[in-house]
């Protein structure tokens, strides 16, 4: 299986070197020049647990370079899908499988209108990772990553991609309700990356305070209310999942906090800006997920 990551920051290079180092053959497409050069010449230093490792992966800046892929995994910020979709449906031609395991919600909806719905696979991983600089990466923790198919009639295609991950060594399942998982992992993203990123704090720290726990808790039940409105299922208690992240996470800053700390642009208006927007619809008030949605574009609007 020929594979292409488009997106080569912390997350898509993390992917990447895991494939790489199973053998497989991927290729890497970023925009930044710098990164790319330096993952030809030295190749990807991948940091974990206090020790690296040197990766030895081919990695471009156009796309055209690469050819047909059998599978394009698009780790793009969710500002930037739009473009990597067109990228993504170029690839992957007309039988090709396009796998999403961004964060915030759309970025699968923008896949599925720009090839088939069918080739379209969505998914979340556990995987954490911190871009150190120019071909260097951090792996700040592992676990399974879960996936399925956009479309209910191709779940056997979500199965065959789950299958070449555990392979790899990367613990995969596929599951046939995938918008029931995007929703959970918002729900833990709801509850973690705009209020780390507008404190400067990180994610274990949300749990230092009663009233933060508390503004946590608040912005997870809008968002749970929401989900309700629109009939999705929810599993377990999502606050207290976002709890148990916050307190396995927490020496990590959360990529919303790593975007303001470097100045970039941030996916708040697909977290919780999504919730303001389905809100609306349903006429329901989101009181606390407006509020950190204007700071964090204020915020951003000010760098």
């Amino acid at each position: 299986m020929k594979i292409a990551m488009i997106g080569a920051g912390a997350m898509g290079s993390l992917f990447g070197s895991l494939l790489a180092e199973a053998g497989k053959s991927v290729t890497l497409l970023d925009i930044r020049k710098d990164h790319v050069d330096a993952i030809n010449t030295h190749g990807l230093t991948v940091e974990k647990g206090g020790q690296q490792k040197t990766v030895r992966i081919s990695a471009t800046t156009d796309a055209e370079t690469i050819g047909p892929v059998d599978l394009a995994l698009v780790f793009v910020k969710s500002t930037h899908t739009d473009d990597a979709a067109q990228t993504a449906a170029r690839l992957s031609g007309s039988t090709g499988l396009v796998l999403t395991l961004q964060n915030g919600m759309g970025n699968a909806d923008t896949l599925a209108n720009a090839l088939d719905p069918g080739r379209v696979i969505a998914g979340t991983t556990s995987h954490g990772a911190t871009f150190l600089g120019p071909g260097a990466i951090r792996h700040a923790g592992e676990g399974e990553t879960v996936i399925g198919p956009w479309t209910p009639t191709a779940m056997d295609k979500a199965e065959s991609v789950a299958d070449f991950f555990n392979q790899a060594g990367i613990v995969t399942r596929a599951v046939p309700d995938v918008h029931a998982l995007l929703w959970a992992k918002l729900f833990i993203n709801i509850g973690i990356n705009a209020i780390t990123a507008l404190t400067g704090i990180k994610n274990g720290q949300i749990l230092d305070l009663g009233s933060t726990r508390a503004l946590a808790r608040e912005a997870v039940n809008e968002a749970m209310a929401v989900a309700r409105a629109r009939g999705i299922a929810i599993q377990g208690d999502p606050v207290e999942k976002v709890y148990q992240v916050a307190d396995a996470t927490g020496p990590n800053r959360s990529s919303m906090g790593q975007d303001v700390d470097q100045g970039r642009a941030t996916e708040i208006n697909a977290i919780n800006g999504f919730i303001v927007r389905m809100a609306r619809e349903a006429g329901i008030p989101v009181p606390v997920n407006q509020t950190l949605t204007t700071l964090i574009e204020t915020l951003q609007a000010h760098y």
